[in-house]
This record gives structure tokens, C-alpha cells and sequence, in this order.
């Protein structure tokens, strides 16, 4: 009988892994959830488990933060004993984080197959940690479930082989038909939603001054209010933000109040990839605070753009041009039946 384990650690993943979990659950599919804690901060972690009524991980390896080899230095140690110990069929990771990479690698030195969903996603850029993760894993993988046919297209031309690529569509598209139709906003006066939360944004202090100085601009000019979850990466910069007075600092927001704020938004500025994603799903506008993606299906539909540089008069052009622009709504990323097609292929190991 197959016995799948999901292996996870951060809050994209969680939400993305939810439709496989619960499909695994209602139909009787074997499964055991280890969350490596890369996301260790309870906001986002546990209100995203309680809230998809997802089951609660069998293991909890509370490895927290480090350096990048440290992190999956230890996880590496931990998963080989829970690998061992459960002797699943196959291993699941999703995306591209240190736990995908972790969860990877042990189970190729341990002879367990490897199935990655979210295959196939390339930014070419490799100043990213994540984009070597994503490489790596893809051509250690046994299962390619590419979320498009575009992705199916790079993983073949890498000269992975044909029978291990299947176009699924996106998970994130189960989980935003779930959750949408009971979202809420935060509130309801007009505001635009900006989160921000990758290191060379938070982490580099010319890009986080251009982006608060650019949605500080766009604010006063449009009678609009910013709503700023804070990941916990910008604790130390809170004094900085609050200097703002119209870019309004929350908690890290859970997933229905997320796709509600999302919903609700005048616009989405981002530089996370699974929110480029739901903007698209829910069709609404995207000003993504990166000069790449690895989800170009989201500028190919004309409702995301890209900032060429990081300042703020940059910033704030493309967020007029994107405010102006008319879009002909179309989701590229698939019905809601990902997780059918994904646990389709796997239960029969």
C-alpha cells in the first residue's frame, strides 16, 4: 500500500501541500506530514493548519533559523530518522525552499522516489538561493508535476525524461477555490495590500526605503491607505515602517484573510510568488517588486508587471500604468483539480 509523506516547512508550502493532504484524508491514501519548522514563527505556522482544518504534522523537527547550509545540514539528520522510521513509498516536497532541497536529497540517498509539485518554475536568476533549490531538485525527482504546460516545456528541454513530467495544474488554485467564497476583508475603506518578504528586499535597505517611499507616495496621491502583514524577517525594521503614516502594519495575516485582503485590494504589491499567483486566480492587479519571475504566466495574461529598477519613482510609474491598464482576465494556472491528478498518479506506488 502507498504511504506518502509530505515533507514542508514554510507557510507557501502548507497552503500549497492542503488539497493533496486533505484529498490523501478523504479518499483513504496513507500519508504522514513532517514539518521541518523552517517557518518556526507560530504565525506562520500553526493558524494555517487550524484554519484548512489540516491535520497536525506527526513530526515537528524544530529546526528554526540558520544559515542556509546549517538549516539543511540538520535537516538532512532529522529527515533520515523519520524516513526511516515511517519507510514511506514515495516523498513529496513542494517548491523551492531549503526544506524542498533537504527533503530531496535525503530521500535520493535513501533510494525513496522523489515527487516534486511545482516543478519546472525557473527565474533564471541565480543571485536567488531559491532557484538552485528549485534545479536541483527537479533533475533528482522521479515525479515532475509541472503546475503548466511552460514549465513541462523547460523541464524537457533540461533533458528530464518525458514520462516523469505531468502537467497538473497549480495547487494554490484548490486551495483559492476553497477559501474564497468565505474570505473577508480587513476592512473597508479603499487600500492598496503590500507584502514583502524576500532577503533582498528586506535585507537590503535601499530597496525597502524605495518601496515604503513609493507605496507612501501612491497613498497620499490616491486617497488610499497600505495594509502591510509584516513577515517576521522585518522585525527590525518596524521603527522605519512606522514612520509611514499611511502604510498600516498588521500580524502576518492567515490564508482566508489573506485572499480576502487580496479580493478587496484597490492593487497587490509583492515580491512573493505565490501571491502573483492568487492576484492572477483572483483576478486583480499585480505590481510585482522584483525585475524577474519564475510565474510568467501572470505578465503573459497582462494583470502583473514588473519594476525595471528599484527606486521609487520606478515603482510608482509602474503602479500608474498598471492602475490605467485594461485586462482581459483569463486564469492560466488550472481548474482546482490539482491535487486529484497529483494523488492519481502517486497512490498506486
Amino acid at each position: 500500500m502507498t504511504k506518502i509523506a509530505f515533507v514542508l516547512g514554510t507557510r507557501p508550502e502548507i497552503i500549497k501541500l492542503y488539497s493533496c493532504i486533505r484529498y490523501c484524508e478523504d479518499n483513504g491514501v496513507d500519508f504522514v506530514v513532517i514539518n521541518t519548522d523552517q517557518h518556526y514563527d507560530k504565525t506562520m505556522r500553526d493558524v494555517f493548519f487550524d484554519e484548512l482544518h489540516l491535520p497536525q504534522p506527526q513530526y515537528m523537527l524544530g529546526i528554526g533559523s540558520a544559515s542556509h547550509a546549517m538549516m539543511v545540514a540538520k535537516m538532512l539528520i532529522a529527515l533520515e530518522e523519520v524516513f526511516t522510521k515511517e519507510q514511506p513509498s514515495v516523498v513529496v516536497v513542494q517548491g523551492d525552499t531549503n526544506t524542498v532541497l533537504a527533503g530531496c536529497l535525503t530521500a535520493v540517498k535513501m533510494g525513496i522516489p522523489v515527487a516534486h509539485i511545482e516543478a519546472g518554475l525557473r527565474s533564471y536568476d541565480r543571485t536567488m538561493p531559491e532557484e538552485y533549490n528549485r534545479v536541483v531538485v527537479d533533475h533528482c525527482a522521479n515525479y515532475l508535476f509541472a503546475p503548466t504546460e511552460r514549465q513541462a516545456t523547460i523541464l524537457r528541454q533540461e533533458g528530464l525524461t518525458p514520462e516523469t513530467i505531468h502537467v497538473t495544474g497549480n495547487t494554490v488554485v484548490d486551495a483559492v477555490y476553497d477559501v474564497r467564497e468565505w474570505a473577508q476583508p480587513p476592512e473597508s475603506d479603499p487600500y492598496i495590500l503590500l507584502t514583502c518578504h524576500r532577503p533582498a528586499n528586506t535585507d537590503n535597505p535601499e530597496h525597502l526605503n524605495a518601496i515604503l517611499n513609493a507605496v507612501q507616495s501612491i497613498c497620499v496621491g490616491e486617497g488610499l491607505t497600505c495594509i502591510f502583514p509584516a513577515h517576521p524577517r522585518l522585525k527590525g525594521h518596524m521603527k522605519t515602517i512606522e514612520q509611514f503614516d499611511r502604510i498600516k502594519i498588521t500580524e502576518p495575516l492567515g490564508y482566508s484573510q489573506m485572499i480576502g485582503a487580496m479580493q478587496n485590494a484597490e492593487m497587490v504589491l509583492t515580491d512573493s510568488g505565490g501571491i502573483q499567483e492568487e492576484s492572477c486566480i483572483l483576478q486583480k492587479k499585480c505590481l510585482i517588486l522584483r525585475t524577474n519571475t519564475e510565474r510568467p504566466e501572470t505578465l503573459d495574461v497582462g494583470g502583473a508587471v514588473l519594476i525595471e529598477s528599484f527606486t521609487s519613482q520606478e515603482i510608482v510609474n509602474k503602479f500608474n500604468l498598471l492602475q490605467k491598464k485594461t485586462v482581459a482576465w483569463s486564469n492560466p494556472f488550472g481548474d482546482g483539480k490539482s491535487a486529484e491528478r497529483i494523488i492519481g498518479t502517486l497512490k498506486g506506488l
